[in-house]
């Protein structure tokens, strides 16, 4: 395909796609009921072959999957179908009484034409969660997954062609100049996941046409524990969490600050419960998962290589494994230290007491996560007050993505705007402000001349 080809097909896909939208289709509940319907037996028809492309990606597990991406998916999609009605209604609001007699109410209105662009650590999830938004929320929709998860965005290409008109969802692939030239055009509305350096790249493409958007991006989510906490069973939820997916996971917990004096048995425990579940063999275990091209395997190793290693940090080129692995003693200053690990590698620092461990993180860019290990309650209030990030779980990690109750998001650095449950619906429709007067009385209170009106005003006012 050639470079000017490839412009007039993106350009020419979204015109169509503004052409259907402008026809009204996508509007009703029945239309957006039977579209989510479509999406979801789509996917349990090719379950088998989704679950192999994560595989042959990413060197998933079918449970692990099932469990990090199918099953969110179809969480996602059966939420919005229960509550798609009452989420469509429009919402009536106050009306102050000077402008009686009138209703107040807003209409949730599609953003319109609409693109989302995903990454390839949750290639299926990170793509089908916010498409079931669009849906829901009644936009057209041109997808542009990565093209390092190449055959979950192959997988993910026919579904979409044999479940949806072009005119309505499109797929494309491709790299960096398929990326620029569909930023190049105008949207109505952008939702992209990533990484923040591209995620500043896709923003400053939205400046040029004042496009809304929303930004998940990452960033290093930290771990307190402090010397409360239950030590055995903070290892296991915290390797749990670190090393799903091979630590490839933007909540994943990227370092460690412990209370001085704990940090061996945590690693003790850790090693414990890292062989539990990948045996002592890890590499030749089917349940850990592969690291996704030989950039970023190499980037991970420059890192282990920078620090010193308490666990694991063996590795295999030829399956692009590299065993769950613990740094310690760690620096700040170390280069383990300075970016997002992305990668099944956890540094743990020691801190002397708690105020320290919270300075140590509100030093440093807004996290996406934030966990916090303790039986100490009021350490764990004001860690959750002190600290700003996008979502926590407090002695547990990762698992409050899973509740669609719960906003997904991050702040500053980490991202802007939310997802989710009821705000994958908000997050791709515009809250349209309407105020209906009635035509039988109309106040004389506002109109000129004003003399001796201020009293009555302040009266109707206050």
């Amino acid at each position: 395909m050639c470079y000017h080809r490839a412009v007039s097909i993106f350009s020419e896909t979204l015109d169509r796609q503004r052409e259907y939208f402008r026809t009204g289709r996508t509007l009703s509940y029945a239309f957006r009921m039977g579209m989510l319907r479509a999406l979801k037996d789509a996917l349990k028809k090719n379950e088998d072959t989704i679950l192999e492309a994560l595989h042959e990606d990413l060197g998933k597990s079918s449970f692990e999957g099932y469990a990090t991406e199918l099953g969110i998916v179809y969480g996602e999609i059966e939420y919005l179908q229960r509550h798609l009605r009452s989420l469509m209604r429009k919402k009536r609001v106050h009306t102050p009484i000077t402008q009686f007699k009138a209703k107040s109410y807003i209409i949730h209105e599609p953003m319109g034409s609409t693109l989302i662009m995903s990454p390839w650590n949750y290639p299926l999830m990170l793509t089908m969660v916010p498409l079931a938004g669009a849906i829901a929320g009644g936009n057209t929709v041109i997808i542009k997954p990565s093209r390092y998860s190449e055959a979950v965005s192959r997988e993910m290409k026919r579904i979409i062609e044999e479940t949806f008109n072009a005119e309505y969802i499109a797929l494309f692939e491709g790299g960096h100049q398929t990326n620029s030239e569909l930023l190049a055009l105008r949207w109505d509305f952008i939702f992209f996941t990533g990484s923040p350096n591209v995620g500043r790249i896709v923003h400053q493409a939205c400046t040029e046409h004042l496009t809304p958007c929303i930004l998940e991006l990452g960033g290093k989510s930290p771990v307190i524990i402090d010397g409360s906490a239950d030590i055995k069973l903070t290892a296991k939820r915290l390797a749990w969490g670190k090393y799903l997916n091979a630590g490839q996971t933007c909540v994943a917990p990227d370092y460690v600050l412990i209370k001085k004096g704990y940090a061996g048995a945590l690693i003790e425990a850790m090693k414990n419960e890292i062989t539990k579940m990948f045996t002592v063999a890890p590499l030749e275990s089917e349940d850990l998962p592969k690291i996704i091209n030989e950039k970023h395997f190499e980037r991970i190793i420059g890192l282990i290589r920078g620090s010193h290693t308490a666990f694991g940090g063996n590795f295999s080129k030829d399956k692009m494994k590299i065993t769950p692995t613990i740094l310690y003693p760690v620096n700040e200053s170390d280069a383990v230290m300075q970016e997002e690990i992305f990668g099944p590698v956890l540094p743990i620092l020691e801190y002397d007491d708690f105020d320290q461990a919270i300075d140590f993180v509100n030093k440093r860019e807004k996290p996406l996560a934030f966990y916090i290990f303790s039986k100490d309650r009021k350490n764990i209030r004001k860690a959750l007050s002190s600290v700003s990030f996008g979502g926590a779980s407090v002695n547990d990690t990762v698992v409050h993505l899973t509740a669609p109750g719960l906003p997904f998001g991050g702040v500053g650095n980490s991202g802007m705007g939310a997802y989710h449950g009821k705000r994958s619906f908000q997050a791709f429709t515009h809250d349209k402000a309407v105020m209906d007067k009635a035509l039988w009385i109309d106040l004389p209170v506002r109109y000129a001349p004003f003399k001796g009106k201020l009293k009555l005003l302040k009266l109707l006012m206050r």
